[in-house]
């Protein structure tokens, strides 16, 4: 026994070994609990996002959160477990040591008196004797932390706190007053400004900061972009730095998060602001985009980290909390910008749990994390986090009672192998907000099946319907029965007795040729919009350089609209060529203006940062003033210059034919509904990316899948065009001018429905802002459909009816 007892003696491990080993357990268990403490992020979100929609699932997310925070709460009692022993065995070794060091220095104390007499040596050892009880005591004392914790009450610990906290506090205001000697941090000026009750409430007003002059400054980059030179739209300007070089950060907006276009200017919240507010040059698009970047105190120096750095002392009265509480439960966001990288992060933190009894939580961030990852001597990356960080608690404060805050922040700088931001995978956002980056292959496979079948339907009619028609029309007169002619009044074959009508001008058309021109306007503007995203063009991360182009690109192409419109008028017999021209550049300014007028007066009225300044507003009326009216003019000069009289194939006579009675499957209410939800069918899966990424937090990048949907669009119209308006004409009915416009442009009734199919089932938006914004907008996009696919299917029946009329023999 004695023999293995040697053994497990000597297999014992050193205090080291010991030490080291509690030490890696503790890093073991630290992992364990930052894994399980966002595991409860996970389903507490989860919970939130289900909500009442699907309470099974938000219950069991509950369920799984209150397993985790078991585990997290036994890993903390391990974890001070482990602590406290290693603590033990640390004291313990340094025990060891002393005593070695006592029994050295007694050592040297005999061999120093070894000449001493008996007397002295009794003196000697009981000075000796005394210093062993000493050092006995000592090791007692020392010995003691084993049951550290046992005893001591943690709330006298937390009032202990608290009044040191306090007592700091008292300190800092009374240096706030000391001119002689400036405190370190100065502290800043609240706004006054209050949060509205509800998204979209009239309670919040727009309050002015900064200098106002900062807005002029817009002026030059803004006419820059407009004239082409600079940077193009979406080109990111490439900033270089070296090390400690300062990088501004700037502060721009806050909102609520399930309603992108609600937003606000983050200074009005009752946070951490400059004495005077300087604001950046913003571009067109980016004013467009709700935008109003202003300078921040974070200090942020190239590829110097910083820990926990004071930002700024804050005392929030009562109602300046309650501002914060209400921007917490509506889950509004800020956003920031570094080196022209947006990045987002929540307010606060919002807890919900249990119905009986119910606990509602709300706390601020009040320390935020930078992650800026770089390559070389250019920023490629940047995040912000509350990862590690506790929010500060802003219940149970009385309304005459102040809360203190003290704001701080970190950086983090890290190397990056990435040398470019755009072969970035994860996003400018760091997964803020969600992104769809997969092909839609439902929606692809969906309309190329739909596209075949009307192909082949339409080229059915062209080779066999078609061509026994003309072969049965075009028999010689010699061969033909004389009561032949009664045949040409059956139903299907009925389209050749009305070749004298058939190319009859219709009524309005002055306003016909006006939709014409401006359909072929948005026709050109969106194809150069998707090509230009095709060749790169664009930034993908911000919407302001897609809001440039296409002001930008409609300025420029409203000569397409002047020219299309007076060239067709011209051709049809109209003389007033002048209110052709007026009418053509008004049939969308004015209800694009009408629509703005609305939607900008909400926005004004609740303080929204969508609110266009008046630069702004005054810019973009002369540039359609300078640019497109008279761009609408001059297209129109020419397309009257150059239009030659109407090639009708058949001479059409002075009085019209009688239209007979027709079926209620041939009324224009039928061939809309078909013609409109064809083509909508052909879009719809794809149509709610666009929507989410317009109306939502999605990033669409798939600009080549756009482009091939918007083809198909495109081609759909055009043969269910040709393929209704040829029913038409068997019909007898000649009146296909308005019919073949009004029956494909319906796609943009559908467009508009599905838009209230969208809001109401497929977001969770609320709010007058965003309820008045969503709805105007999204009829004027409804809109400009009709006038684009109206064109397309104008066209293509014109086409189709001059091919059909030249292959007939007339007497």
């Amino acid at each position: 026994s004695q023999l293995f007892g040697r053994l497990r003696q000597e297999n014992w491990p050193t205090p080291e070994e010991a030490i080291q080993k509690l030490k890696e357990t503790e890093k073991i268990l630290i992992k364990k609990q930052e894994f399980l403490e966002q595991k409860i992020q996970q389903e507490l979100q989860t919970a939130k996002k289900y909500g009442t929609k699907n309470k099974r699932a938000a219950l069991q997310a509950l369920r799984r959160k209150k397993r985790f925070e078991q585990q997290l709460a036994q890993t903390d009692g391990t974890l001070s477990t482990l602590e406290f022993q290693r603590e033990a065995i640390e004291n313990a070794t340094t025990n060891a040591e002393v005593l070695r060091t006592m029994e050295l220095a007694a050592q040297s104390m005999k061999k120093a008196y070894q000449d001493m007499d008996i007397d002295k040596v009794d003196e000697l050892m009981t000075d000796i004797t005394e210093q062993q009880e000493v050092a006995q005591q000592i090791s007692d004392a020392i010995s003691r932390p084993m049951g550290f914790g046992d005893d001591v009450d943690e709330d006298e610990l937390l009032e202990e706190l608290e009044e040191l906290e306090q007592e700091e506090l008292a300190q800092e205001l009374l240096n706030v007053g000391d001119k002689e000697e400036e405190p370190p941090v100065k502290l800043p000026s609240v706004p006054s400004t209050h949060l509205p009750a509800g998204p979209g409430s009239t309670a919040l007003r727009m309050t002015v900061v900064g200098n106002p002059r900062s807005w002029s400054c817009q002026w030059l980059p803004i006419l820059i972009l407009l004239l082409g030179t600079g940077h193009g739209p979406g080109v990111e300007g490439v900033t270089h730095y070296k090390a400690g070089d300062p990088v501004i950060l700037y502060v721009n907006k806050v909102g609520p998060y399930h309603n992108p276009q609600e937003t606000y200017h983050y200074y009005q919240l009752p946070v951490c602001c400059p004495e005077k507010i300087r604001h950046k040059s913003l571009s067109l698009g980016e004013v467009l985009d709700g935008d109003r970047m202003a300078e921040s105190l974070y200090e942020i120096r190239f590829r110097e980290n910083v820990e926990k750095r004071i930002l700024c002392h804050m005392q929030l009265s009562s109602a300046q909390v309650e501002q914060l509480r209400q921007a917490i439960e509506e889950l509004y966001y800020f956003e920031f910008v570094v080196d022209d990288l947006p990045i987002r992060g929540f307010v606060g933190y919002m807890e919900e749990s249990g119905f009986l009894p119910h606990s509602h939580k709300i706390g601020l961030w009040t320390h935020l994390d930078f992650h800026l990852e770089f390559h070389g001597d250019r920023i490629i990356f940047a995040n912000v986090s509350v990862r590690d960080v506790k929010p500060h608690s802003l219940d149970g404060l009385r309304p005459d009672e102040f809360l203190g805050l003290t704001h701080t922040y970190s950086v983090r700088w890290s190397e990056t192998s990435v040398e470019r931001r755009s072969d970035r995978r994860r996003g400018d956002d760091g997964g803020f907000f969600p992104r769809t980056l997969e092909i839609h292959w439902l929606s692809i496979i969906n309309s190329m099946v739909l596209v075949f079948l009307l192909v082949g339907f339409v080229a059915v009619i062209l080779m066999r319907v078609l061509r026994n028609d003309l072969a049965r029309y075009n028999l010689d007169e010699e061969t033909t029965s004389a009561g032949s002619g009664d045949d040409f009044d059956q139903g299907d074959n009925g389209w050749k007795i009305i070749h004298t009508d058939v190319f009859r001008f219709p009524p309005y058309r002055g306003l016909l040729c006006a939709v014409l021109g401006v359909g072929a306007q948005f026709l050109a503007l969106g194809t150069g919009i998707i090509v230009m995203a095709l060749l790169g063009m664009f930034n993908v991360h911000r919407h302001g350089a897609i809001n440039s182009a296409a002001i930008l690109l409609y300025a420029l192409t409203c000569c397409i609209s002047g020219y299309v419109s007076s060239h067709f008028y011209r051709q049809i017999g109209g003389e007033r060529w002048v209110w052709n021209i007026i009418l053509t550049t008004s049939l969308f300014s004015v209800p694009f203006f009408l629509t703005w007028s609305v939607v900008n007066s909400v926005h004004w009225a609740n303080g929204s940062t969508q609110a266009l300044p008046a630069t702004t507003i005054l810019l973009l009326l002369t540039v359609w003033l300078l640019v497109g009216f008279p761009l609408t003019v001059i297209g129109g000069i020419f397309g009257k210059n150059n239009a030659s009289p109407f090639d009708a194939p058949c001479r059409t006579k002075n009085i019209a034919r009688e239209i007979p009675p027709q079926p209620w499957y041939k009324s224009t209410v039928i061939h809309m509904t078909v013609g409109g939800f064809l083509p909508f069918s052909a879009i719809s899966v794809e149509l709610y990316y666009i929507f989410a990424t317009v109306w939502g937090r999605e990033q669409y990048t798939l600009y080549g899948i756009l482009f091939f949907v918007f083809a198909i669009l495109l081609s759909v119209g055009a043969c269910i065009s040709i393929a209704l308006t040829y029913f038409q004409l068997s019909g007898e009915d000649y009146r296909w001018w308005w019919r073949s416009v009004l029956s494909v442009g319906s796609t943009g009734l559908f467009i508009f429905l599905y838009s209230v199919f969208y809001y109401a089932r497929r977001s969770n938006m609320s709010g007058a802002v965003q309820t008045v914004e969503f709805f105007g907008y999204s009829l004027l996009t409804g809109y400009v459909f009709f006038l684009m696919l109206g064109t397309i299917s104008f066209f293509s029946s014109l086409k189709f009816i001059r091919y059909i009329y030249v292959n007939l023999k007339m007497d």
